[in-house]
Formats: structure tokens, sequence, C-alpha cells
């Protein structure tokens, strides 16, 4: 089955600051009902997430997930290179979401097989433009990978 016959897509946000979440949701807010928005705080937790394991035993596997690189326990390269060595997980696109505009970090992600760099906008208006650009490249534009 792929992306476009499934009921709803699930979106995986890993951001542990509370103020970026909210940004986020609200700019995700139209987004229809065909798309549900879960939040992992850290690393280990986005982890086990995708993995189904701990608090999220029988959690749907992320269709895509939108990455910080700054956080807690686990930052985000060292999620993105576990996502990407496992044969398992690998094909789920991984969107890096942060607010560095360091190259290091950009190749960094890339070397990591980053789907997609995006530095978050200051402005909210700039913020909400590109929420948007994202949704309909990625639910509108582009074919997902099965499960």
């Amino acid at each position: 089955m792929d992306a476009s016959s499934k009921q709803y897509f699930d979106i995986l946000l890993v951001e542990d600051n509370p103020a970026d979440v909210r940004l986020t949701i609200e700019a995700l807010n139209d987004l229809k009902s065909d798309k549900r928005l879960f939040v992992a705080k850290d690393g280990e937790e986005a982890m086990d997430f995708v993995k189904g394991e701990g608090e999220f035993i029988g959690a749907r596997r992320p269709d895509l997930i939108l990455l910080d690189l700054n956080l807690p326990k686990k930052n985000g390269l060292e999620v993105l290179e576990e996502l990407k060595s496992d044969p398992e997980y690998k094909r789920i696109p991984v969107v890096v979401l942060t607010t560095s505009g360091s190259e290091r970090d950009i190749i960094a992600t890339f070397n990591l097989h980053a789907n997609s760099y995006i530095q978050k906008p200051v402005e909210y208006e700039n913020f909400l433009e590109a929420m948007d650009t994202l949704r309909i490249y990625w639910f509108k534009t582009s074919r997902l990978p099965p499960r």
C-alpha cells in the first residue's frame, strides 16, 4: 500500500522546546484530519516511538519525521544516524527542522542521508509558509514509501 492510499499520515515531531512544539502544531493546524502529529521531546523518546518500544508499544511507524538537531539525551545527528543505518527504518523520510544554519550541520545531516533540511524561519509568517511548502511537497506531491 502506498502513502496516497492510506487513510491518514503520521508525523513525528522530535522537538524539546515547548514553544517550538506549539509553533509547529499551530503552523500544521490546517492539515486535514488525515494527518496526525506526535511529539517526542528527546532523541531517545523519538527512537522508542519509531521502534514501538517503552511507552510507545503499539505505535504506528511514522510516515515522516521532523527532527530538530539540538536535543537532550540523544541529539538529532545521533537519531538520524541510527535511523538511516537500520534497514528497518532507513526509508522513513526525515526532514531536519532546526534553528541552525551552520554549513557543518547541513553537510552532516545530508551525509547521514537526511531527506531535507529546513532552517526554522524566525518570523511566524515565514514559518507558516515553510510548513505549508513541506505539507504540499510531502503529502500532495511526493509519494512516500510503504511502511
